[in-house]
């Protein structure tokens, strides 16, 4: 029997290749997400200041 229950639950498992993320102006891949002014999610490429949302 685990120790914790923290143990015992499964690990969630990730795909970089879903989150990764590339500028429509230049094609780096260094973007930031932030939080928009109302409330939804934009993006701002660090590499030419490019910022957009989806």
């Amino acid at each position: 029997m685990p120790a914790s229950v923290i143990e015992a639950a499964p690990r969630p498992r990730v795909r970089a290749a879903a989150t990764r993320l590339h500028c429509p102006s230049c094609g780096s891949s260094l973007v930031a997400q932030v939080l928009g002014d109302n409330g939804g999610v934009s993006y701002v490429c660090t590499a030419c200041g490019h910022s957009w949302s989806d």
